[in-house]
């Protein structure tokens, strides 16, 4: 079956899944396996055929507004479930093995179990169904570009709450990741108990204070 690799994610993935004989398929992304501190998120969606939410992409190209937008229509015409890992999983599993927990949590809070977890990246968890790894697949497959969005907007929001429990580290704006006023707020106030000290930059801090 020939794919319509469009500037938008396609349908084209879950539909040859169908005819494989897999008529319920999850899109499953995960949102900050990257920054410095907070929780990794993870999300599986599954889209109905006959009502597909339009404009959806990859999160990362799209606006926060954008975001916000999309991710209550998809909540309102898909099955969604998310799962989290906070920063102790992530220091002392390592991110990848806190990636997968957090998107076997995802699929597991379905309501239904999907027969195929399509998972965006080259790696996948092992999950109660099959699994096929799309690389890049936030950016051609609509189910998980779907699952990015609400991996997103779910971290996001995450961060933004901890930045109120948090002050000072600027979570709301930078959402965890190495910025230089991330950096700089390390300096001033060193780690925070939200802060991943596996993590190289942190780890070298913590180091430094101890020694």
């Amino acid at each position: 079956m020939s794919l319509d690799y469009s500037d938008l994610p396609h349908f084209d993935f879950e539909r040859a899944a169908f005819v494989r004989g897999f008529p319920c398929v999850a899109g499953v992304d995960e949102a900050g396996r990257g920054p410095w501190a907070g929780p990794v998120v993870a999300a599986a969606v599954i889209l109905d055929p006959d009502t597909l939410p339009s404009g959806v992409n990859d999160s990362k190209k799209l606006t926060p507004e954008k975001r916000e937008e999309l991710y209550a229509v998809i909540l309102r015409v898909a099955e969604v479930g998310v799962g989290m890992a906070d920063v102790s999983v992530i220091d002392r599993d390592n991110i990848l093995q806190a990636t997968f927990a957090a998107m076997i949590q995802a699929v597991a809070a379905l309501k239904r179990v999907p027969l195929l977890a399509l998972i965006d990246g080259n790696r996948a968890p092992r999950l109660a169904c099959l699994t096929e790894t799309i690389i890049e697949g936030d950016g051609q497959c609509l189910s998980i570009a779907a699952a990015s969005i609400v991996a997103k907007v779910t971290r996001d929001r995450m961060m933004i709450d901890l930045d109120r429990q948090c002050p000072g580290y600027g979570f709301a704006q930078h959402k965890g990741y190495g910025t230089p006023e991330h950096q700089d707020a390390l300096g001033r106030l060193g780690p925070s108990a939200h802060h991943r000290r596996s993590f190289e930059p942190i780890r070298i801090l913590y180091e430094s204070a101890a020694g």
